[in-house]
């Protein structure tokens, strides 16, 4: 029988995150705190740049935005924010939405398999991606159950079950 094998990926889907960001928005231009603090925020590929007069206030933008992320089903894990820092008469945040999974944590999700999953299952690095093999799906199914209980600091999805 042919090995079985599963994909491990962080992606984000950009239209929920899209999708957050015009919620962030509306939520931004009606409520009344924001009035006249010139809070706003913009969304430009995967880089978000958060603004208001005030560093409480572009922490509040903030709070609006990673709400609408849950929301949306966007972990919070994907979302790599910068200190507040003034910039003329305002402040500002760039928050950016971490996609593919970097060379460390690739090393570090194929350590914890090697480590502490099943002796059947086999990891390997590819690109942005962990392929998972085995002849055992239950194998697999367990791997799963490891990496969703494993304190990684990143979102994983698996993808290509088969």
């Amino acid at each position: 029988m042919a090995d079985s094998s599963f994909d491990v990926v962080s992606k984000v889907d950009q239209m929920e995150a899209d999708n957050a960001a015009n919620q962030a928005r509306k939520e931004i231009d009606q409520r009344y705190d924001f009035k006249g603090v010139g809070a706003s925020l913009e969304l430009k590929g995967e880089q978000f740049l958060l603004r208001a007069s005030s560093e409480e206030r572009v922490k509040a933008v903030l709070d609006v935005l990673e709400s609408k992320l849950i929301k949306r089903g966007i972990s919070l894990k994907s979302l790599d924010v910068g200190e507040p820092f003034p910039s003329g008469k305002e402040f500002r945040i760039e928050a950016k939405l971490k996609n593919g999974i970097d060379s460390d944590n690739a090393k570090k999700v194929t350590k914890l398999i090697r480590d502490e999953g099943p002796k059947s299952v086999k990891a390997q690095i590819q690109g942005d991606e962990v392929r998972v093999q085995s002849k055992s799906r239950d194998d697999l199914q367990a791997t799963i159950a490891l990496l969703k209980g494993a304190d990684l600091d990143l979102d994983l999805q698996f993808v290509n079950f088969r």
